[in-house]
């Protein structure tokens, strides 16, 4: 993009009169940012990083790490042989030039070959110019518009001005693996919390969000970390909804342990009626179980209300079910502790589903009109629940909790065998049809 503002043209010629980046950072670079890789070939170790062969004690096994007796280092094995290894990585160096903090990225090659020593290319690709203000401007080289890769770096293109919309392109959003420890940082940065680390957050993002929002910057300085990079790597998070709770964990020196979780439990305290202020409820002890506490007295609080609404739907269709299957109620077997009984009210089904964990009342088994469903009980606590095919007179499934069956599956099944022909007999009983003429 040509330059035409007075901004962009003051960027511009700012970047064509920084420095090039030193090799001992390319040096530091080559000793930190790559892993140290081996491959097994032929039943002998390569090291890739120092070009050492040597035949291990056992053939036949590698572990995922192994150790070179030359250069003593723990090498990362490779999962499968070829000629040529690459390694990619990104680095930043944070400089400051004319008032304007500087983020430069970086992109690694690390090229390697079994009995050779690695080779390495370096190119900058990309700057990020934030002012006092937060604003930030990006440089950067052109990519290769029909790869399927974000960063499909064209290396013989120049640094050029990015449009201001490009902070909602992805590549912006590309973070470094390492920063070059020795940084130069804008006064104003040390005075809102930073120090020395990024936290494992993009330079450049925590920079722009020092210098522009206050929250970053409060808790940065209360050292809520996991807080700081929740709000700021996340899509999805509600810090400014919840900015209540933050203050009352910042003042109670609270340590969050899954942030997602917290805020799914701050959304159930909400739900509650819960004073968001108070550290008994916003900084429990044990946050995962205060979280599943109040999942199930929501679950059972919105059950209760879903009976409600089911009331009148089930009066109903007792009525249809009643008319259906009225000759077969109070029809029962019964075998020591073991009984079998048909299920007379549609609310039955209900409790059986949930003693069972199925579906025998989520899809309204009671509406059935050729299944006839029976509950098993031991002691009077269900066990199986059946469905008979009045057609065929078969039964089609006899499952226990969770679909499963239970020990008393075969003494079930042979009790209902034993007794279906006083289902048969209850079909008898069904009233003829008056056909009028």
């Amino acid at each position: 993009m040509t330059p035409k503002t007075i901004i962009e043209k003051q960027l511009t010629a700012l970047s064509a009169s920084l420095a090039p980046i030193r090799e001992e950072v390319f040096t530091w670079a080559e000793q930190t940012i790559f892993l140290k890789w081996g491959v097994l070939s032929r039943s002998r170790f390569y090291c890739l990083d120092c070009a050492h062969v040597w035949k291990p004690s056992c053939p036949t096994t590698c572990a995922k790490f192994t150790s070179c007796p030359a250069c003593a280092g723990r090498l990362k094995m490779m999962p499968y042989n070829q000629v040529h290894f690459k390694e990619s990585e990104y680095f930043a160096v944070v400089q400051q030039c004319a008032g304007y903090q500087v983020v430069r990225m970086v992109i690694s090659h690390k090229h390697m070959k079994k009995n050779f020593l690695p080779c390495y290319f370096h190119k900058e690709v990309m700057q990020h110019w934030i002012n006092p203000k937060g604003e930030v401007r990006t440089l950067a080289l052109s990519t290769n518009v029909f790869s399927s890769s974000l960063d499909a770096w064209k290396f013989y293109s120049p640094l050029e001005i990015k449009p201001k919309d490009f902070v909602r392109n992805a590549r912006f959003y590309i973070n470094p693996f390492k920063v070059y420890p020795q940084m130069k940082v804008l006064p104003i940065l040390k005075r809102n919390g930073f120090k020395t680390s990024v936290y494992d957050i993009a330079p450049h993002l925590l920079f722009s969000s020092l210098l522009s929002d206050p929250i970053a910057e409060t808790l940065l300085k209360a050292k809520q970390l996991n807080l700081l990079q929740y709000y700021l790597c996340a899509s999805r998070q509600n810090i400014r909804r919840n900015w209540q709770a933050v203050k009352t964990v910042i003042r109670n020196h609270y340590k969050i342990s899954d942030v997602p979780v917290w805020e799914d439990y701050l959304e159930l305290l909400r739900y509650f009626k819960k004073d968001l202020s108070c550290a008994l409820y916003v900084c429990p002890d044990n946050l995962s179980e205060a979280h599943d506490h109040l999942v199930k007295k929501k679950r059972d609080l919105l059950r209760k209300k879903k009976l409600r609404d089911l009331r009148l739907e089930i009066e109903k269709a007792q009525k249809r079910y009643a008319s259906d299957k009225k000759r077969f109620f109070g029809l029962s077997f019964r075998d020591g502790q073991l009984s079998i009984s048909v299920i007379e009210e549609v609310k039955d089904f209900m409790a059986e589903g949930d003693d069972l964990g199925h579906c025998v009342f989520t899809n309204e088994y009671y509406v059935r009109k050729d299944s006839l469903i029976l509950s098993a009980k031991v002691c009077e606590n269900s066990v199986e629940t059946i469905e008979i095919s009045l057609s065929r007179m078969e039964i089609l499934q006899c499952r226990g909790m969770k679909n499963k069956p239970s020990r008393h599956h075969r003494q079930i099944l042979q009790l209902l065998s034993q007794n279906l022909y006083q289902i048969k007999e209850r079909m008898k009983k069904r009233k003829p049809k008056i056909i009028s003429r």
